[in-house]
């Protein structure tokens, strides 16, 4: 019981911030129709900004070698302002490399490579100014929490009930904005028709915008939790959890923001069932599941079946 509670918490954790990363996919996605390439690049930066303004320094290579900001906040002050700076990169990418091509009314693949070039660049300026050393968020930022809580008998790292929670919060947020409030509906108007609402008085170059910046704050959170769960492994590390966002917002269904909780969960709810002697193949096992639902409904979980036009 013990064993299968841990079990539970490492899964529901780990998946609670891919569903958060998935989230960003989807809100991007539900208003333009493409997938946005450059959010592992944004969920780096979330990380970073995180590590920085809790107090940390950078190593001893890229251009900012031994920079470090004059001050340390707290991590509970720290995560929530990398979340806004990371937002405000997603609607700077947003202003310079989408809207170009959206007023030009160019055709959605030519903004999914403009996504990955914008991705690149990000990461390659990451790696030029503070080098391809590996950094960690240290828990003692979380300053008087314990190391491990005990919770029915099974010992649960700190930092994943924190995980868990902080990601729940979001979650639940999001969906009482997007069913509850009236900007929430209009970006939903959006998602269907973008034409549709524009004629009936909403701006959807305003809803795009937001969900821009919701999309860059949920991705800048999840890198700052990964960061303080594992460890910041250089600016190439978003790489890995962006294919997994991928793999998540294709299990839930394209576009569906319940969708996309739920892939997150699935997904890391099967990693963990992975023994640790295995740990190596938790990828193919993810993956592998995504492939076998897929063949059985492939609009995924919560997805809606593409209208034929005849």
């Amino acid at each position: 019981m013990e064993a299968l509670l841990q079990l539970l918490f490492n899964g529901l954790s780990v998946g609670a911030v891919y569903a958060l990363f998935a989230l960003g996919y989807t809100l991007v996605f539900s208003v333009l129709g493409v997938i946005n390439f450059a959010h592992g690049a944004i969920f780096t930066l979330g990380a970073y900004f995180t590590y920085f303004l809790i107090g940390g320094a950078v190593g001893a290579n890229g251009l900012v070698a031994g920079l470090q900001l004059p001050f340390a906040l707290p991590f509970w002050l720290a995560l929530p302002l990398a979340g806004i700076v990371a937002a405000a990169v997603a609607l700077l990418l947003e202003r310079i490399a989408f809207r170009p091509l959206r007023e030009r009314g160019s055709d959605p693949l030519l903004a999914l490579i403009t996504s990955l070039g914008a991705g690149v660049i990000l990461v390659n300026l990451i790696q030029l100014l503070v080098g391809a050393e590996s950094y960690s968020i240290p828990v003692e930022t979380l300053e008087s929490l314990p190391v491990a809580l005990s919770i029915a008998g099974a010992k649960v790292r700190t930092v994943q009930v924190m995980l868990l929670a902080i990601a729940g919060l979001l979650l639940a947020a999001l969906s009482i904005w997007i069913d509850g409030s009236r900007s929430g509906k209009a970006l939903q108007a959006v998602s269907e028709d973008p034409i549709t609402a524009q004629l009936l008085g909403i701006n959807s170059g305003r809803m795009i915008q937001i969900a821009f910046g919701i999309s860059g704050f949920l991705a800048g959170v999840a890198g700052g939790l990964v960061g303080l769960s594992v460890s910041i492994a250089g600016p190439y590390f978003g790489i890995g959890y962006g294919l997994k966002g991928l793999g998540v917002l294709v299990l839930g269904g394209l576009g569906s923001v319940p969708g996309a909780v739920l892939g997150g969960l699935i997904i890391g709810l099967a990693e963990a069932c992975v023994p640790a002697e295995l740990s190596g193949y938790k990828d193919a096992v993810s993956f592998g599941f995504l492939f076998l639902v897929l063949l059985i409904r492939p609009q995924g979980l919560l997805g809606r079946p593409q209208a034929t036009k005849v």
